[in-house]
């Protein structure tokens, strides 16, 4: 065990398998030191996170729920690397997309549950540049969505 799943696993948490796609896409690409991951959505195992923000969801769920999207992305990673999440460089960029009513507008709080579980995993590899962004509906009716650029060697 490498040394970020070794921080990932002293916080109790062990990354899954990488998601399959839902539709016609992958998961990941890469060009050059970039990986482009697909956005994850809110999916808690074989449990999909669904909720409007601002209607049925509090920013504490949100919160949650972009977490499991973080997770996520880094099995992604891991699996582009190979199983070695070593590889990672740096966290580049997070797109969230946050399944909210017009009037809500705490999207940055929601995403924030993406970003300060990465930056607490990955100290400053995981400091990255980032939108936070309303959505009128997600897939299957999730809360979050986030995909994310990342360097890997």
């Amino acid at each position: 065990m490498g040394e970020f799943e070794s921080k990932l696993a002293g916080m109790g948490v062990t990354l899954p398998e990488a998601p399959a796609p839902a539709a016609n896409y992958v998961p990941f690409v890469q060009s050059g030191n970039l990986l482009h991951v697909s956005g994850q959505i809110s999916k808690d195992g074989d449990t999909l996170i669904t909720g409007k923000l601002g209607a049925d969801m509090d920013v504490a769920g949100g919160q949650a729920a972009a977490k499991v999207c973080a997770i996520a992305l880094l099995a992604q990673v891991k699996a582009a690397c190979g199983g070695d999440l070593d590889r990672l460089v740096r966290v580049v960029k997070l797109g969230g997309f946050v399944n909210s009513t017009p009037e809500f507008t705490d999207q940055p709080q929601v995403i924030n549950g993406a970003s300060d579980f990465i930056g607490e995993a990955l100290g400053d590899v995981g400091k990255h540049a980032r939108a936070a962004v309303s959505a009128a509906s997600l897939p299957f009716g999730v809360a979050v969505e986030i995909d994310g650029v990342f360097e890997i060697r």
